[in-house]
């Protein structure tokens, strides 16, 4: 297990983004940034008070989807432990979170991006899929996380994002038959 954690920081230092290109570094902060979950969560809030119908639905629901996400990340984290890179950027992260393994923000990143899929746009659904793997990579760039962390983040996001499309109709049903009034 020794030589593969070596070899996966190896891998993820070959991908760093040095401080010395900046322009690069703010736009991968920026990417970073923007899958924080606090923005997704109030975004969803604004949109469930803002609608009716689907998109309230659809609001409820994701918001739902990522709360449940997010523990089943952090739990992973508390029980493997793996400190993060070393780095300088994202402090908060550091501070509140100093565990890595496995990339929250690549989680989130692709079960919203499958989420998105399902509004029938092709085009939207390409821009967001790209979105996570850019999502993923300045994870990995700004040393917040090694590949295996982004890796296994894509795939928990993956099946999370996979569920929540098969459990939405189920979802809408009970939800509107116990708690009318949210939806």
């Amino acid at each position: 297990m020794n030589d593969f954690l070596n070899k996966d920081a190896e891998l993820s230092q070959k991908l760093l983004v040095t401080e010395d290109k900046r322009v690069l570094r703010a736009v991968l902060e920026a990417i970073s940034h923007s899958n924080d979950s606090w923005y997704w969560l109030i975004g969803l809030v604004v949109i469930w008070a803002a609608t009716e119908g689907t998109p309230r639905q659809m609001a409820i629901f994701t918001a739902f989807g990522l709360v449940l996400l997010a523990l089943f990340v952090l739990a992973a984290k508390f029980l493997i432990k793996r400190p993060r890179p070393e780095g300088e950027f994202g402090q908060i992260y550091r501070v509140t979170d100093p565990h890595s393994f496995p990339s929250g923000h690549a989680a989130r990143a692709i079960a919203i991006a499958f989420m998105f899929s399902t509004l029938g746009n092709p085009w939207l659904t390409l821009v967001v899929f790209i979105w996570a793997i850019l999502v993923g990579y300045s994870r990995i760039a700004l040393s917040l996380h090694y590949i295996s962390d982004v890796i296994v983040g894509w795939l928990i996001g993956f099946m999370s994002g996979w569920l929540a499309i098969m459990l939405y109709p189920l979802f809408v049903r009970l939800v509107g038959e116990y708690f009318p009034s949210v939806l």
